[in-house]
């Protein structure tokens, strides 16, 4: 192979990892609508910790609520018996570390 050949070969090469690399960069980067990859773990890890602290207060059912996380951002959703359910299902979900705010769609039976 003569040393122009190489050269091409290398440049080439060089070239295409570039654009591997910032294809794979911004297929994981985040945008207003799409979580990244990193962004889903996170709410999915958050989901599951303020799922558990619903189970684990005794005084909700927690079969009933409907926990969702996107950036951060957790939804409560579906229907309880009181509003001091309601109440109780925010304050408790609040209280998770991690979480920056939370939604409140949960309905009265």
């Amino acid at each position: 192979m003569t040393s122009i050949t190489r050269r091409l070969a290398t440049r080439t090469f060089l070239s295409f990892f570039a654009v591997l690399i910032v294809s794979l960069g911004m297929g994981c980067a985040s945008t207003p609508m799409h979580e990244g990859t990193g962004e889903y773990v996170d709410d999915a890890v958050l989901t599951t910790k303020v799922k558990a602290a619903i189970f684990n207060e005794p005084t909700l059912k927690s079969a009933e609520i409907n926990v969702e996380t996107f950036k951060g951002v957790v939804q409560l959703s579906g229907f309880v018996n009181s509003q001091g359910d309601i109440s109780k299902a925010v304050e408790v979900a609040r209280g998770v570390s991690g979480v920056k705010s939370v939604k409140n769609d949960m309905r009265l039976k």
